[in-house]
C-alpha cells in the first residue's frame, strides 16, 4: 500500500461550496490535509472563520477594499494579501506543497500558473483554467514536474481509473464522462422555450451554485468538461464521449483497448474527490460513507440529446478547433447564463448566444494567457452585445 504523507493545502476560493468541502475533508483528516492558506472574493466573515478554526498565517481578498474589515476580524499575526496579486502570492508561498484552486472564472488563470512555476502540485476544481488556457498549463507542467490533479468529479473518477496504466493513450481506446441529464433531460424539445431559471435550478442530484447548476441543464457542464478532459488526460476529443446517468453513482468511465470498461462509483458528494486529489496517491480512510449497494434500485443509461441540447457539439468543435475557441466557448457561455437568470434570454438562448460569438470569433493561437485573457474579454462583450439584441 502507498503510504500517505501530510499535504500542505493553499486554498484558493475557500468560502465556495468546493471550499467548503475542502474544509471538510482537512476536518476529518487533520493527520493527511493541513491548510495552511485561505482565499475568497468578498465573504470576510467566512473567511476570518475558517482562519480562525484551520490557523492558517496567510488570507487573500480578491476585493481590495474590504482589507480593513477584514483585518478588524483576523489575529494580529495573520498576513493579509489583497488584490489579483495577492492570489499569486498565496499561490507562491513557500512550505507548501499543493494549490487548490476553486476559485470562479479567469481570476484563477494567473495564480495557477504561478503555483505550477513555484513547483508545487495544482488541484484543479475550476473549469477555466484547462478549459482557456490546457495548452499552456500542461506544457507549464510538465516542464517543471508537477501534478495535476482533478477535483472535478467526473475527472478525478477517469484519474482513478487510469492510475496504474502506464501505456497512457496507446491503451485507451474511450474517456466516458457520465452526466445526470439535469432536470430537463425528458422534456420535449418544443418546451425548452418555456423552462424558467427557478426550474433549471433545480437539480435532481447534485447541490450546487447556480452557474455550475444551469450549466448541467444546458449540458454546457459537460462540454467544458471534454475539453478539460482533452488536457488532462491528452486524448484527443473525437475519442471523448457523454452518457447519461441520472443516478450519479457511476462519475465516469474508461473504456480501453482491449474492451475492457473500468469505472469509479461513489456517492454524490464533492469531498469523494477533493479527498482523492489531495491524499494521492494512498487513499485513506476518513468519514465518508461507502455506497451500500443492496439500496441501488438500478443503475440506468441512454444517449445524449444533442440536437436538443447543442452545447456537446459547441465543445467538440471548440476543442478540435483549438487556440482561442475554447476560452470563447467559455465565457459567452457564461454571460448567456447570467442574461437568462435575469430574464433577458430564453433557456435556449444559451446555445444560440454561444454559437453566434463562435461564429464571429477570429480564432488566435492560445500561446500567452495575455492572449486567452484578451479572449476571453471579446467573447464577453459579443455575447452581451447579442443579449442586448434579443
Amino acid at each position: 500500500m502507498k503510504s500517505a504523507r501530510k499535504r500542505r493545502v493553499i486554498l484558493l476560493g475557500s468560502t465556495g461550496s468546493i471550499g467548503t468541502s475542502t474544509l471538510k475533508v482537512a476536518r476529518e483528516l487533520p493527520e493527511h490535509v493541513e491548510i495552511v492558506a485561505l482565499a475568497a472574493a468578498s465573504n470576510i466573515g467566512k473567511l476570518a472563520e475558517q482562519a480562525r478554526e484551520t490557523g492558517a498565517r496567510h488570507v487573500a481578498i480578491y476585493d481590495r477594499s474590504l482589507e480593513a474589515p477584514l483585518r478588524a476580524l483576523l489575529p494580529e499575526n495573520v498576513t493579509i494579501h489583497t488584490g489579483p496579486e495577492g492570489l499569486i502570492e498565496l499561490a507562491t508561498l513557500a512550505g507548501a506543497d499543493i494549490v487548490l484552486v476553486a476559485i470562479v472564472g479567469t481570476a484563477g488563470l494567473h495564480p495557477a500558473l504561478a503555483a505550477i512555476e513555484a513547483g508545487k502540485d495544482l488541484a484543479i476544481a475550476s473549469k477555466e483554467i484547462l478549459v482557456m488556457a490546457g495548452e499552456i498549463i500542461t506544457t507549464a507542467a510538465s516542464r517543471r514536474n508537477v501534478k495535476l490533479l482533478p477535483v472535478d468529479s467526473e475527472h478525478n473518477a477517469i484519474f482513478q481509473c487510469l492510475d496504474g496504466h502506464q501505456g497512457g493513450e496507446s491503451e485507451v481506446s474511450r474517456l466516458i464522462l457520465t452526466a445526470s441529464g439535469g432536470p430537463f433531460r425528458k422534456l420535449p424539445a418544443d418546451e425548452l422555450a418555456h423552462v424558467t431559471p427557478q426550474q433549471a435550478l433545480q437539480h435532481p442530484t447534485w447541490d450546487m451554485g447556480p452557474k455550475i447548476t444551469i450549466d448541467s441543464a444546458t449540458l454546457f457542464n459537460k462540454g467544458l468538461e471534454m475539453i478539460e478532459a482533452r488536457w488532462l488526460f491528452g486524448i484527443g476529443m473525437d475519442r471523448i464521449d457523454v452518457v447519461i446517468h441520472p443516478q450519479s453513482i457511476i462519475h465516469s468511465m474508461v473504456e480501453f483497448t482491449d474492451g475492457s470498461v473500468l469505472a469509479q462509483l461513489s456517492r454524490t458528494d464533492m469531498c469523494f474527490p477533493i479527498q482523492s486529489a489531495l491524499t494521492w496517491p494512498a487513499r485513506v480512510g476518513g468519514g465518508l460513507k461507502p455506497l451500500d449497494f443492496p439500496t441501488l434500485a438500478k443503475l440506468e443509461f441512454e444517449a445524449p440529446r444533442e440536437d436538443d441540447f447543442p452545447a456537446l457539439s459547441l465543445a467538440r468543435r471548440a476543442g478540435l478547433t483549438g487556440g482561442t475557441l475554447p476560452a470563447v466557448f467559455n465565457a459567452a457561455n457564461e454571460i448567456a447564463v447570467d442574461a437568462f437568470r435575469a430574464g433577458r434570454l430564453p433557456f435556449p438562448g444559451i446555445w444560440h448566444c454561444v454559437s453566434a460569438v463562435m461564429d464571429a470569433h477570429e480564432v488566435l493561437p492560445s500561446t500567452t494567457l495575455e492572449t486567452v485573457v484578451s479572449a476571453d474579454q471579446w467573447a464577453r462583450q459579443a455575447a452581451s452585445e447579442f443579449c442586448a439584441r434579443k
